[in-house]
């Protein structure tokens, strides 16, 4: 039995894998969504690793990390930390090591690097923002979407602290564990061919899925199977 570690992006948090975590759970496996601390001003990746490996304290090494967005930034610090089995990135950005996140905004995302400052409020004392365009967010982050499932998205989102963008990746190379990156071919978030020379450098089992940023929400049967996929390998 496997133990899914499904790690949400920024201004997400747990809730976006709970059409996922029944298919899991449904095919014998356990799963555990952790929340990180997104709202929390003073927190990096490493902080965020630190939260994610909390949670598995008490789970064996048959651990599949599964990280959605920004949290491949904290998908792969967790190796270095605790034993995982495989490690997938589904539509992730990932940083280069001593490269802070934010400096690779520019050839990371598409239309969400073009347009996503002026689509937030602005940051409070912790570099917190929220949302106040939301046709920018149904555009890029549900842009396959029924209209019910974007709305109820968008009334869970949640701050998202500025601060891990700035921090310089502490990773000197990418961890020597079996990983999947899944790319979208609609994604305006994360680049599809980014996603696939990244998929390239690190060595990774590509998947390529038709849809946008969300396919948790718009096809998580589809990501289901394909979590149960990389668990089998």
């Amino acid at each position: 039995m496997t133990t899914f570690a499904l790690l949400h992006g920024a201004w997400h948090d747990a809730w976006c894998w709970d059409r996922v975590t029944p298919l899991l759970k449904q095919a014998g496996h356990d799963v555990i969504v952790p929340r990180l601390p997104s709202d929390d001003g003073s927190a990096d990746f490493d902080t965020y690793a630190d939260v994610a490996c909390t949670s598995l304290r008490e789970c064996s090494d048959d651990v599949v990390v599964v990280a959605h967005s920004l949290a491949g930034a904290t998908g792969a610090l967790i190796p270095s930390r605790r034993p995982i089995r495989h490690l997938v990135y589904l539509c992730a950005s990932i940083p280069d090591g001593g490269v802070a996140l934010a400096a690779q905004m520019g050839i990371m995302a598409s239309e969400f690097g073009e347009g996503w400052l002026a689509a937030l409020t602005e940051p409070d004392d912790q570099l917190r923002t929220q949302w106040a365009d939301f046709d920018f967010v149904r555009r890029v982050f549900y842009g396959d979407c029924d209209e019910a499932t974007q709305a109820a998205a968008i009334e869970h989102l949640r701050p998202q602290s500025a601060y891990p963008f700035a921090v310089p990746c502490p990773l000197t190379a990418h961890p020597s564990v079996s990983c999947t990156y899944v790319v979208c071919s609609e994604d305006r978030v994360v680049s599809p061919e980014w996603s696939r020379g990244k998929a390239r450098d690190i060595g990774a089992n590509l998947v390529e899925l038709p849809g946008s940023h969300s396919p948790f929400l718009s096809r998580p049967q589809v990501v289901a199977g394909v979590l149960l996929a990389a668990a089998s390998t």
